[in-house]
């Protein structure tokens, strides 16, 4: 199973004025999507599973402040994974591919007696 994940961090929020600046994110809601390039469901459908949080940013320091209008989806990526810490987010990842493991291999699942 080879898993490839994509980030959604384009719902932010920000101060509308701070320190002088204008639109400053400050909160980022993001989804992290992994999918198996591998295995399909009975559908012909990737197997997939998602992780939805939001993430506060440091905004005490905006030395390297990037305006709004020149702000990448890449470089909000990057302030969530460094909010997150490198194993929260090797932890996020690592539940999306045991969550897309037991699509594939269920440990369990749900019956109905009369049906």
């Amino acid at each position: 199973m080879a898993v490839n994940f994509e980030w959604n961090v384009s719902d932010c929020e920000v101060y509308p004025s701070k320190s002088g600046k204008s639109n400053v994110v400050h909160k980022v809601h993001y989804e992290l999507k992994g999918t198996d390039d591998t295995n399909t469901d009975s559908d012909g459908k990737n197997y997939f599973a998602v992780s939805i949080g939001r993430v506060y940013l440091d905004t005490s320091d905006l030395s390297s402040f990037i305006n709004w209008s020149s702000l990448s989806a890449s470089d909000v990526q990057g302030w969530v994974e460094n909010a997150m810490g490198s194993d929260n987010v090797a932890s996020v990842k690592s539940a999306l591919e045991s969550d897309i493991s037991n699509q594939i291999s269920p440990s369990s699942v749900s019956k109905q007696l009369g049906g």
